[in-house]
């Protein structure tokens, strides 16, 4: 192979797509639907707070109704003296927005039913059974007897403030919020998927083009097959690093800005709401939700004899489980993060780009590439799978040999990055994989050479077999 015939294919590959004007468009848009990603929940959760309703409530359980409480969402009123059914017809007569019925207490609990005219929100369900759920407690408890007993179990009861720290090898002390690590651990592990399975698909993509256009009979006159395609893997590999580059500058300078316009309180305002969609989140992947519920606040670390670092100058905003959360932010390795995203998104596409050349050579048309797409794929969904659990247990033995094995290395110790790796591991998962890179291109060089001039007819994995082993 001559340098010189790849390196005018790089630029070829690379100034062609970096000129379309859809190269353009989703460099400018990436960054504005990264930015609205991170700021547009909090501002939305501000500003889509529910009305408040009122809530009638017909109690036949004798003490429900009494111990009701009005919140800043939620005014009750007493209609125990009504039947509920005559009661339902009346609603917007009596300007009654949903009515609660409480049947008669049996020996185990209690049971109610909300009705109103449209759906009841979510919010606004959590709101009434809360309510509902505290009446009987007091209830069950006045039911004992014992004098002050509900006191004598707020009391008893007690969350132990568990102050997440790391030490460095100086024994130094540094906040560290697990939930962090993990939103970071499932972002990287998610874009790096979309990258290598997009940006491989586009080299795919563009040899059917060029086989299809029978433009690939003049280029393979003038350079080697193989040239040709490490040309373009590279070029569009390229393209990749650039958009990847500019979406973090174009990201960072619209988020800044974003929260200078409308307000870092703002946006900060509903820290809480969002902790509980993060909560919701991390069962709906099997981890329990006081795991990640109770981040200490700064006064509870202080308690355990822990300062601030004197080298953060700025301080984090002060609610405990966001001052946790920023702290952690300003902890991270952010330069570790970008090496090794750069790293493994770069030696993961060049892996299965090649794959992909190979694919897109030995068909005609996108309808065929099904079949032969199916062996490359399930690698790269298996690891996906693996590194959404991998901050569950990083050091696990699955999560490790899947960090080493090289069709799942990219995604998987991406994963693992975030929460520490020694280096060694990473040393040696690097050099598995660009071992394993250089006998796949070389054998999908193979494939490649032969595929691209093959027409009229459906390749299978038998003729892939023979191709690979012509010399």
């Amino acid at each position: 192979m001559k340098l010189r015939n790849i390196k005018t294919i790089i630029a070829r590959e690379y100034m062609s797509r970096v000129r379309k004007k859809s190269f353009l468009l989703i460099t400018f848009l990436g960054p504005i639907f990264f930015a609205a990603v991170c700021v547009l929940p909090a501002v939305i959760m501000n500003m889509t707070k529910e009305d408040k309703k009122k809530v009638a409530v017909v109690d036949n359980s004798g003490f429900v109704s009494e111990r009701l409480k009005d919140t800043d969402i939620v005014d009750f009123t007493d209609y125990s003296g009504c039947n509920a059914d005559s009661l339902k017809t009346r609603m917007k007569s009596k300007d009654i927005d949903i009515l609660v019925e409480v049947f008669p207490v049996d020996s185990v609990s209690v049971v109610a039913k909300a009705c109103a005219p449209k759906p009841i929100s979510v919010d606004m369900k959590g709101a009434i059974a809360e309510q509902i759920n505290e009446a009987v407690e007091d209830y069950r408890l006045e039911s004992y007897g014992q004098e002050n007993l509900k006191q004598i179990m707020q009391e008893v009861e007690f969350e132990t403030p568990i102050a997440t720290m790391t030490i460095d090898e100086y024994g130094n002390e540094k906040v560290s919020a697990p939930e962090v690590y993990m939103i970071v651990s499932l972002l990287m592990a998610m874009i790096i998927y979309m990258f290598i399975a997009m940006f491989s698909g586009m080299v795919m993509q563009s040899v059917i083009e060029e086989k299809a256009s029978r433009v690939v009979e003049v280029l393979v006159s003038s350079v080697k097959s193989t040239e040709l395609m490490f040309g373009k893997i590279i070029g569009v590999a390229c393209v990749a690093v650039t958009q990847f580059l500019l979406w973090i500058v174009l990201t960072v300078g619209l988020v800044y800005g974003i929260s200078s316009f409308v307000g870092f309180d703002t946006i900060m305002g509903s820290a809480t709401a969002q902790t509980e969609q993060m909560n919701q989140m991390t069962e709906a992947v099997g981890v329990d939700s006081e795991q990640t519920s109770v981040m200490p606040s700064m006064q509870s670390i202080e308690q355990v004899g822990v300062s601030d670092s004197s080298d953060q100058a700025e301080e984090a905003p002060q609610g405990g489980q966001l001052a946790a959360v920023f702290k952690t932010l300003k902890t991270l390795d952010y330069g570790m993060l970008i090496f090794g995203f750069l790293v493994y998104f770069i030696l993961g596409y060049l892996l299965y780009a090649s794959f992909f050349a190979a694919i897109g050579s030995a068909v005609e048309n996108e309808a065929d590439t099904q079949q032969l797409q199916l062996p490359v794929t399930i690698p790269l969904m298996i690891a996906f799978f693996i590194a959404f659990y991998a901050f569950k247990a990083p050091e696990s033995s699955v999560v490790f040999w899947a960090s080493m094995i090289p069709f799942t290395s990219p995604i998987v110790m991406l994963a693992r990055i975030p929460f520490g790796v020694p280096g060694w591991e990473l040393a040696l998962s690097i050099g598995i994989l660009v071992l394993t890179f250089l006998l796949c291109g070389w054998a999908s060089a193979k494939i490649y050479k032969i595929g691209i001039l093959m027409f009229g007819k459906k390749t299978s994995f038998k003729d892939l077999w023979k191709w690979l082993k012509q010399k």
